[in-house]
């Protein structure tokens, strides 16, 4: 696989594999092959792991919201399914998937994807936000191009799923153009919410500046 990287940031980096190709493309290669804690993005192998061990029945079946800290946005504070849950990163939602799924069902499942450092500690419902788990640009990418593929260790009709609802926008997924899957993550030093909002701009900016969108 080559990687050509270009550039350096403090607070961010870009990273876009193209499978036919062996070629992955960013910028700030040192910080794409950091390991940094997952937090929104682990929501993807958070639905995969739960519906696998059938924590949950399907993405439309609804949890409930249960937290008692200040909501990061509004659209979190209501029971919602895992598809809703997705758009919006709603954390609560996705806690209390993990605390369904259990400590060892998600060690298992962490450890059965090969997810980073895949080590989830002793906390079922905070490893993905506050650590040990860690993971990298490059390793996220690879994940994803996995998922998109259906070549993760996990049955079809989970991966299906997963796929189905993962969300581009949000600067985790893949872009399918011209008969060719482009797998890309974003890893950003966020300050709040005004900074949660750039994953988009930024995201949908790289993927011009590649080429995947026109």
């Amino acid at each position: 696989m080559e990687l050509l990287f270009r550039g350096a940031g403090k607070s961010g980096t870009f990273v876009l594999f193209d499978p036919d190709r062996g070629l992955m493309r960013g910028h700030d290669r040192h910080r794409a092959e950091t390991r940094f804690t997952p937090a929104s993005t682990f929501k993807i192998a958070n639905s995969l792991i739960g519906l696998s061990v059938g924590a949950v029945a399907s993405v439309d079946e609804v949890l409930p919201y249960r937290s008692n800290d200040p909501p990061f946005s509004p659209a979190w504070e209501k029971d919602m399914g895992l598809r809703e849950a997705m758009v919006v990163s709603n954390v609560p939602i996705y806690q209390e998937l993990a605390r369904r799924i259990g400590l060892e069902r998600m060690r298992q499942g962490v450890v059965k994807l090969g997810y980073g450092n895949e080590q989830i500690g002793t906390q079922v419902d905070r490893f993905w936000l506050r650590g040990p788990l860690a993971i990298s640009a490059v390793e996220q990418t690879l994940f994803l191009n996995r998922l998109a593929r259906k070549q993760l260790p996990f049955p079809i009709p989970a991966q299906r799923a997963v796929a189905a609802i993962t969300v581009v926008e949000r600067g985790e997924g893949w872009v399918e153009r011209g008969g060719r899957v482009y797998p890309f993550a974003l890893n950003l030093d966020l300050g709040g919410r005004a900074d949660a909002d750039l994953r988009l701009s930024l995201g949908r900016a790289a993927l011009k500046a590649t080429g995947v969108l026109p």
